[in-house]
């Protein structure tokens, strides 16, 4: 069996082992990355333990297959997906899975992404995939919803969403500072 590659080293990528990973981060290639690596990032911040692959619905398409006939099996219960151009990957995912999928559209062509965000989002009825902003702030947000998904059934989990929030909340000031 082919192991599926990582974007960079696991220890720089995954919260914790890959074997009790809960959430799924897969991109079509390393040029995803720079996005993909905020979802990687709060993940880590809030402790889900997650993993990181390299999943072409175009280049790599049994490996695709394989990644989702397996996650579930494997303790894998969200899949973020991030894709460019055509952006198959989040769509054919949850075409081949009953885990929800969270597609962030990855801008990287001469269009900025919106040809991503139009193939994630324009899903036919029955295959749905939550889709996000284009770029780091899709990433993040995709990430927060991992988590508000998994804190339903974690106390520990929601709490710290909720810390999250309320600093969020509070870092805002009431009144703008006077400019100078």
């Amino acid at each position: 069996m082919r192991k599926l590659s990582s974007p960079t080293s696991p220890k720089k990528t995954v919260a914790k082992s890959s074997s009790t990973a809960v959430v799924s981060i897969i991109m079509g290639s390393q040029s995803d990355w720079p996005v993909m690596q905020a979802a990687s990032a709060l993940l880590k911040s809030f402790a889900v333990a997650h993993e990181v692959k390299i999943v072409s619905a175009h280049r790599t398409p049994k490996r695709l297959v394989e990644f989702a006939d397996k996650a579930a099996g494997r303790g894998i219960r969200i899949i973020i997906a991030g894709a460019g151009g055509a952006a198959h990957l989040p769509g054919m995912t949850a075409a081949l899975t009953h885990l929800p999928v969270l597609g962030v559209p990855v801008p990287s062509t001469v269009l900025g992404g919106v040809d991503a965000l139009h193939s994630i989002v324009q899903m036919p009825r029955g295959i749905p995939v939550a889709t996000f902003a284009i770029g780091e702030h899709g990433a993040a947000n995709a990430a927060l919803h991992a988590i508000s998904i998994l804190a339903l059934s974690d106390a520990a989990l929601s709490k710290k969403l909720r810390a999250f929030r309320e600093k969020q909340t509070s870092s805002v000031p009431l009144s703008p500072k006077a400019s100078a």
